[in-house]
């Protein structure tokens, strides 16, 4: 049981004893009594627990890509639905972006007070950005959202660009004008 934490005078088992200059003997006593009672349970998450376990955070959890829908064969059920359960997903993480932007927003806005408007505009531009972004990819697809809808909304888009220039701008006319 010999290790560098057990090599110190003032240690138990790991735990590290508060030493006490001009106190009386029973707060001794009682830091020599936790050193019995929690030395070991520190002991073992330090020798054993902390070495084998990951490094990662809980919040971060990293979650494969599946394929996305345009990737499956038409009579593969599973194919789809895992890729709608991946839109799902990414659909409620963008909802917790731009939810978090606009929080930011908000309490810039107020923490500003008067001089919200002009201070707190990048943030404000940030927010717009990233709106029109999921309005782009999400919006008008309902509460129901497929991947199937979903593709077939991007391809539409692209077809419309391809033809008549960025959404917003109207129809390019036949005639040239």
């Amino acid at each position: 049981m010999s290790s560098n934490t057990d090599s110190k005078p003032d240690t138990i088992f790991g735990y590290e004893k508060q030493v006490h200059t001009g106190r009386n003997s029973i707060e001794n006593f009682t830091e020599t009594l936790k050193g019995i009672f929690f030395g070991p349970a520190i002991w073992v998450k330090e020798t054993i627990v902390k070495p084998n376990q990951k490094d990662y955070n809980y919040y971060h959890e990293q979650l494969r890509r599946v394929p996305t829908v345009d990737q499956c064969y038409d009579d593969d059920r599973l194919c789809k639905w895992e890729s709608n359960e991946q839109l799902i997903r990414d659909k409620l993480v963008d909802s917790n972006i731009l939810s978090i932007l606009r929080q930011r927003y908000e309490d810039c806005r107020i923490y500003e007070g008067p001089d919200g408007m002009r201070k707190c505009k990048p943030l404000y531009d940030i927010y717009e950005k990233a709106e029109e972004n999921f309005t782009i990819k999400y919006g008008d697809l309902g509460v129901a959202v497929t991947a199937e809808r979903c593709y077939a909304k991007q391809l539409n888009r692209m077809l419309w660009e391809r033809r008549h220039g960025p959404v917003g701008t109207g129809m390019k006319r036949d005639d040239g004008f």
